[in-house]
């Protein structure tokens, strides 16, 4: 990961999350570490979704053409069993 310049903010939160926060910080440098760390995944997490999303409407668009398409390797495999079957009992 590029060393980007970093800016002081300030944050508020909730008791409950410094709490558990403590519990898991000792993992990173410090509280400012532990807290990129977790937007970051937090992101990564959100642009996963959203190309999840992309995807499955793609899908969706063409989801009739693909299952027409499913429907006729499956009827052409079925009827080439049949005449294979034919063949063999004769």
């Amino acid at each position: 990961m590029i060393c980007e310049m970093k800016r002081k903010i300030s944050i508020t939160l909730s008791e409950e999350l410094l709490v558990a926060m403590s519990q898991f910080s000792r993992f990173h440098k410090n509280r400012s570490d532990f807290i990129e760390s977790a937007v970051r995944h937090f992101i990564a997490c959100l642009n996963r979704t959203e190309q999840n999303s992309r995807d499955l409407d793609m899908i969706n668009q063409y989801a009739d053409e693909l299952n027409a398409e499913a429907e006729d390797v499956l009827h052409y495999q079925l009827m080439n069993q049949m005449s294979f079957r034919t063949e063999s009992s004769e």
